[in-house]
């Protein structure tokens, strides 16, 4: 009893001792990588450093006042949480209300913050599919109405972000909600009319829209004449990046791409200054620190599972995946190994909308441990399963 005690307690110290270093190497990171675009936009170097120190201290008053909030609460408010998600993704499609940027309506501006609606629907699908598998368990397990009617919600917020357009946050979303359910005891054969489903649409969404195939082709060779200065050049930049940092990096404020070559170098790319400054060694640094996060997260979903807080369990492995898979995907764009897409890294990125969801995230995984740890069984998340 004694050594599960000790167990349940390691999550929380893990989380918030990554939480610290992520949030710390993201002040530092992100603040040398907006110096010189700051300067020149702003007129103050440290424009985007003070902009994101204010959203550090909102995201840690939201993280204190979640860790006083009762999981139960998450349960009862799955429904509203996504339907509010989904409300806020049809507003932006509406011209006035919508901002778009680069072609994408992804933003709500409230004046003094852009609203990103994506964001709040990503961890709002993931409670939603948590309270869902809770009272469903048997039913997603043993008949195909119980896989297929979430599948129902999913291709209603799919829809919504398709048209925006966020395929970033879509498949993000789709393979977080698809391992939730394999996770609940979704049967493997009945994923495959689902995978075959999306793999027609991805041709379907190719076809219709040039660019995606251009993305596509320019990402398998960036350094072709004909894209180098065109659709691959945001990656032939982070690749001059990783080759210049090396081992041990360049130093920090020393990058050379930061200086107007590589574009979205705080935000989606911010992955590139890392590697230039602090070398191969800074970017697994990062990276174990992501390793650490996930795996702590998946470690407390089974710990719950066990213990038979199913609802705790499923919202813990799914905020797991949802870092999971935007940690792949960033780090896959800046190195090459994905097409270009515009997704930021969690913690590191500059941008409020990412951050305070982010650390709303871990302040829940941060409250689930600490139920396991000081509340009896059974889970008292809507009653028993």
């Amino acid at each position: 009893m004694r050594v599960e005690k000790r167990e349940a307690e390691q999550p929380f110290n893990t989380l918030l001792l990554v939480l610290v270093l992520l949030l710390g190497t993201g002040l530092i990171m992100m603040t040398s990588a907006s110096m010189e675009i700051a300067n020149s936009l702003a007129g103050d170097p440290f424009y985007f450093f003070k902009r994101q120190v204010f959203f550090i201290g909102l995201a840690l008053v939201i993280m204190l006042i979640t860790l006083h909030i009762d999981t139960s609460l998450w349960y009862r408010c799955s429904a509203l949480m996504l339907c509010l998600a989904l409300v806020l993704l049809a507003l932006v499609l509406i011209p006035g209300i919508g901002t778009v940027v680069n072609g994408s309506a992804r933003w709500i501006d409230l004046g003094f913050y852009r609203l990103q609606p994506s964001e709040m629907a990503k961890i709002s699908m993931v409670v939603y599919m948590a309270a869902y598998l809770h009272r469903h368990r048997s039913e997603v397990h043993e008949r195909w109405s119980g896989f297929l009617k979430p599948m129902v919600i999913l291709a209603a917020a799919i829809t919504l972000l398709h048209f925006e357009p966020d395929h970033g946050a879509m498949v993000i979303m789709m393979l977080t909600t698809f391992t939730m359910l394999f996770l609940a005891g979704a049967r493997l054969h009945r994923f495959v009319l689902i995978v075959m489903v999306c793999f027609a649409g991805v041709v379907a969404l190719a076809i219709m829209k040039p660019y995606v195939i251009n993305r596509l082709t320019s990402f398998l060779n960036p350094w072709a004449a004909e894209y180098v200065y065109g659709e691959g050049y945001q990656l032939t930049q982070a690749l001059i990046a990783f080759g210049r940092g090396e081992w041990l990096g360049v130093g920090l404020g020393n990058s050379i791409q930061k200086l107007y070559f590589l574009p979205e170098a705080h935000t989606d790319f911010v992955l590139s200054i890392i590697a230039e400054e602090m070398g191969l060694l800074g970017v697994l640094f990062v990276m174990a620190l992501f390793i650490v996060l996930i795996w702590t997260a998946l470690r407390l979903g089974r710990a719950c599972e066990a213990r038979g807080r199913f609802f705790a369990a499923y919202t813990a492995f799914g905020i797991g995946m949802l870092f999971a898979t935007q940690v792949f995907i960033n780090f896959g764009v800046n190195t090459g190994l994905l097409p270009t897409k515009g997704l930021t890294l969690p913690f590191l990125s500059y941008g409020g909308n990412s951050l305070l969801v982010s650390c709303f995230m871990v302040a829940i995984l941060m409250r689930i441990e600490y139920e396991l740890r000081m509340k009896p069984d059974p889970d008292p998340a809507g009653g028993d399963a």
